[in-house]
């Protein structure tokens, strides 16, 4: 692994333990409320799309038939991997406060801390292998039982 490989991965929980030290500042802080909203927005979301992404490249976009456009798949992997970045990171966000509001202790500062856990988990697991493209033709098409074909 490279520098650039670790520093990239380690963002996603460093976003969060810098968005746990933020509530040290005063409640009002702009700063305090930016920090936990990028973190919550992104964060999770992010380590876990890092984790499964030779998953989503083993089958790249298809782009319409009647356009050639070469930057097509490029562009549509990036919007499909910022929108599961996001709708992943919000629904870890809403897993995690369900289940603390479920067993009475929810509070702000757990949810932040869970997430953070999480999150830093996450940025520790190797990626996921992508699973072996078959290659096989498609089959003849089958005649229904008792006719000739």
């Amino acid at each position: 692994m490279t520098p650039q490989e670790l520093v990239v991965r380690m963002l996603p929980p460093f976003g969060g333990w810098l968005a746990l030290a933020a509530l040290a500042l005063p409640g009002g802080s702009p700063l305090r409320g930016a920090a936990v909203v990028l973190f919550l927005a992104a964060g999770p979301g992010a380590a876990l799309v890092r984790v499964c992404a030779p998953a989503f490249a083993a089958r790249p976009a298809e782009g319409p038939v009647e356009r050639r456009d070469p930057g097509f798949a490029r562009r549509t992997d990036l919007l499909e991997r910022l929108m599961l970045t996001l709708f992943s990171s919000i629904a870890a966000v809403m897993l995690v406060a369900t289940v603390l509001i479920a067993t009475h202790t929810f509070s702000a500062q757990r949810v932040l801390l869970t997430l953070t856990l999480l999150t830093t988990l996450a940025a520790f697991c190797p990626p996921l292998r992508a699973s072996p493209t078959t290659g096989t033709a498609p089959r003849a098409p089958r005649t229904p039982k008792g006719s000739a074909p």
